[in-house]
């Protein structure tokens, strides 16, 4: 649902949405936004560049009609109103400047309303960018909401699993970093992965399209968003994810300790368990479903690691036979 209010070059955009779920739990969903990866489909990334306890400053990046954009904003907590207010320090084109807040209403006894309001300005108040902004706040609130509800009114702990492996490399970090930050190439490094398209339009900012071989031999498509910071994580979730998954986010991370470098690859995933039948049979269960995406996604990373240790490990040992044979 939606009301547009044009004034002058501010335009006004409003959504919203009833669910069944107590007002204090959705505001907790709104108010974390380390969860919003996996709970909203428009955000990559998002975490805290500033936080105190009603005012924050959080940096997002997220897709807008295809395009991936990226920005901070401060925000303003008031849990007695249950709103939270946010501001955009520094807009991406097509974008002036953006604004809003969400506004979380009691209507019964575990019956919410939840409210989202936004103000914009465009570049030059051309009408194609304000139309273009018209497009992605409609497209993204719309996502946004549906997807609030359903994590409100889903709210299952045991359909979220996080878990990571690690590594240990006798090689630079940098070296690591490469390795994992040049997928384009991982067809020709990677013996499970058949198929890989990357592109990095903005520097840093990758979109990852990939077939994966399973241990049955089948192979699936991903699609993911990946946001490099150079030389020690890459962060990514993907936007079209197996069957079995509703959500994955991951992180790739390299460390330097006293031992040499530490590569971890860490994975958080939201079960769907509709495709639980289908895809392992009818007597399978949500453990069973964990268990599957743990060994599947455990399997491929720890393999991408291996190769990326042997990578460094053999430009160290050339790097020492060269400094060995220097006179």
């Amino acid at each position: 649902m939606q009301e547009t209010t044009p004034s002058g070059d501010v335009h006004r955009t409003e959504h919203q949405i009833t669910l069944q779920a107590a007002p204090e739990d959705v505001f907790a969903l709104v108010a974390d936004v380390t969860r919003w990866p996996r709970i909203f489909p428009p955000t990559v990334y998002a975490d805290y560049a500033e936080r105190g306890a009603d005012e924050e400053r959080i940096r997002l990046w997220a897709t807008a009609n295809g395009e991936v954009k990226s920005w901070t904003s401060r925000r303003h907590l008031d849990r007695e109103r249950l709103s939270v207010a946010f501001r955009q320090e520094v807009s991406q084109p097509p974008v002036a400047a953006m604004g809003g807040e969400w506004l979380i209403e009691p209507v019964s006894p575990g019956r919410t309303r939840v409210r989202l309001l936004h103000d914009f300005q465009a570049v030059g108040d051309d009408p194609e960018k304000v139309a273009w902004i018209h497009r992605a706040v409609d497209r993204n609130s719309d996502a946004e909401l549906a997807a609030l509800r359903s994590a409100a009114e889903n709210d299952d702990p045991g359909l979220v699993h996080s878990f990571d492996d690690s590594v240990r490399v006798a090689g630079t970090a940098k070296d690591v970093y490469d390795f994992i930050y040049d997928a384009g190439r991982w067809a020709e490094r990677l013996p499970h992965v058949a198929r890989v398209e990357l592109t990095e339009d903005t520097p840093n900012v990758q979109t990852l399209e990939m077939d994966t071989r399973t241990a049955d031999g089948s192979v699936h498509t991903t699609k993911s968003v990946r946001i490099c910071f150079p030389h020690d994580t890459i962060v990514y979730k993907q936007l079209q994810t197996p069957a079995l998954m509703s959500a994955h986010t991951g992180r790739w991370r390299i460390e330097e300790d006293a031992g040499g470098v530490v590569v971890t690859s860490a994975h958080t995933v939201v079960i769907r368990p509709e495709a639980i039948p289908s895809v392992l049979g009818e007597d399978a269960t949500v453990a069973d479903a964990r268990t599957f995406v743990r060994g599947a996604l455990g399997r491929n990373s720890t393999a991408t690691m291996n190769h990326a240790k042997a990578y460094a490990e053999r430009n160290a040992a050339a790097a020492a036979a060269s400094r060995a044979a220097a006179p």
